[in-house]
């Protein structure tokens, strides 16, 4: 993949949410899965292998399908968590989707695979970082070496991966592969240092982005400022069908800053969202601290009929700040990071055990939220990091 493609499929799945209860995972075998970490210093590679994994077979379930069962709950495994090894740069990916003897699985029974970095808070919203994922039709990506996201050792990390075996049979025993890339920190030229950021238009942290699609054009819109200025090196979105577009606006004049276009068929499906580069080295686009902007999502639904909890609509990209040290900082006390790591914390556990979690007195929101992520924030520190291998 080239280095424009990456700037998005790193950023693109970082904006993924999930509902704060899921339902079981559809990876069945998930309370035997394991998590192993090597560093290959010579090739400058951190190997991640989620497994093994007992699939079920999906066929006939569509996505949209997917979506929607248990009531709306998602379908990904338990988050499993590991630790950074090295100080450098962040700069690309591949994955393999493999048996028990290494022979290659068919790819695409990967829906999606998301990174979560608990040391570094979202630019835009209380909760931890997205560092990167993937889907399904994600190939291998890499940016040059001129590009990467600044990472120190010991960052505590977590990778979740959602399965959708469409293969016509269960298959038992499947891992995941992740090499992830990394420049040192002794490299000259220093790399131009840029972090996922991401705006959507019905984000609830620790909850849900999806919204009713009514009948005919519509759009939906969420207003923000950014703490610390800086540039866009580029962008791309996420739509679901229908989607025409997503684009940014100067909330004060209603000027439309840019935005990108769904890859829309004549039927309304979207096969994807088109990607801008605003430029690595040069100017990139400029995004003022203070200022107020307007992310507005567009949709079409020629249905007859409100598509309920159809849609998504989001714009994502790499952001180089003015000044690092202006970038927000996490705070184990608000209450929003408290709901985004408790609803990781609950993540792949079956809906009976968060149903008798949800029996809980009806305290004050804010006296419900703290002790939800003080829970999370043990759940990790009892987690053993993968063992590394040097």
């Amino acid at each position: 993949m080239s280095a424009v493609g990456f700037l998005f499929t790193t950023a693109l799945m970082s904006g993924v949410q999930v509902p704060a209860q899921q339902a079981p995972a559809i990876a069945m075998a998930s309370d035997t899965a394991r998590i192993e970490v090597e560093t290959d210093n010579s090739r400058r590679e951190v190997l991640v292998t989620l497994g093994p994994f007992t699939l079920e077979d999906m066929s006939g379930m569509d996505h949209h399908a997917m979506a929607m069962m248990d009531d709306g709950a998602g379908h990904d495994t338990p988050v499993y968590d590991f630790t950074w090894p090295v100080d450098g740069w962040f700069r690309g990916f591949r994955i393999e989707v493999v048996d028990e003897a290494g022979n290659p699985l068919p790819r695409e029974i990967m829906h999606h695979m998301i990174m979560v970095n608990y040391n570094r808070r979202q630019l835009l919203y209380s909760a931890a970082e997205r560092l990167m994922g993937a889907g399904s039709e994600t190939g291998d990506a890499v940016l040059p070496k001129t590009v990467g996201v600044p990472m120190s050792a010991n960052m505590r990390l977590g990778v979740y991966v959602a399965w959708h075996n469409a293969t016509g049979a269960p298959i038992e025993n499947a891992f995941l592969k992740i090499a992830l890339l990394w420049s040192p920190k002794n490299l000259m030229p220093r790399p131009v240092s840029s972090l996922p950021i991401y705006m959507d238009v019905n984000l609830e942290v620790g909850g849900t982005n999806t919204f009713d699609i009514p009948v005919g054009r519509s759009e939906k819109s969420y207003e923000f400022s950014v703490p610390v200025g800086g540039r866009l090196l580029g962008i791309s979105g996420h739509l679901h069908d229908y989607g025409v577009l997503v684009r940014l606006e100067d909330a004060e004049t209603g000027k439309i800053i840019t935005q990108v276009d769904g890859d829309r068929a004549p039927d309304g499906s979207i096969a994807g969202v088109e990607r801008k580069l605003f430029g690595v080295l040069g100017r990139g686009l400029k995004l003022h601290a203070g200022k107020r902007y307007r992310v507005v999502g567009v949709y079409d639904n020629p249905t007859g009929e409100t598509i309920q909890l159809g849609a998504m609509a989001e714009i994502v990209g790499l952001y180089v700040p003015d000044d690092f040290d202006l970038w927000p900082e996490l705070d184990p006390n608000d209450p929003t990071l408290q709901r985004d790591l408790a609803s990781l914390a609950e993540m792949g556990r079956p809906k009976a055990e968060m149903d008798h979690t949800d029996h809980m007195d009806h305290a004050a929101p804010g006296e419900q939220a703290k002790p939800a992520a003080e829970e999370a924030h043990k759940d990790h520190e009892k987690k053993p990091a993968a063992e590394h291998k040097h």
